[in-house]
């Protein structure tokens, strides 16, 4: 299956396209809110929601052995933007609802991930 292919991509590799997709999130979030592009395309809190359970799992599909530590990365990272957001300026606003949403993409990629991963173990 494809998403087994990822974890078997040397471990240098997994961690630059991790870090790539984290520097995208962060760009989109802590950029001034002129320069976010399609920002106001579709519903906030949607937006939120799905940008975090791509991040989230992009991260579980590149390292699935620690599902543990990308969530603690993911929902960590969703904190520290929104504190971030609350006292850096650039026309950012942190809300704790958007934290909300983006725990809800979290949660929502391990929901999709786990029963993927099972079926990867059972066959292999």
């Amino acid at each position: 299956m494809i998403l087994d292919r990822f974890s078997r991509l040397p471990r240098p590799a997994r961690i630059g396209l991790y870090v790539l997709a984290t520097s995208i999130v962060l760009y989109l979030c802590l950029a001034p809110s002129r320069d976010v592009p399609g920002e106001n395309l579709i519903w906030d809190k949607a937006a939120h929601a799905l940008t975090w359970a791509i991040l989230t799992g992009a991260g579980l599909v590149l390292s699935p052995r620690r599902p543990r530590s990308i969530l603690a990365f993911t929902l960590g990272l969703g904190a520290a933007i929104e504190v971030l957001q609350a006292t850096m300026g650039f026309g950012r606003d942190g809300d704790w609802r958007d934290f909300v949403a983006d725990s809800v993409g979290v949660f929502t990629a391990l929901l999709v991930w786990l029963p993927l991963r099972r079926g990867l173990l059972a066959k292999g």
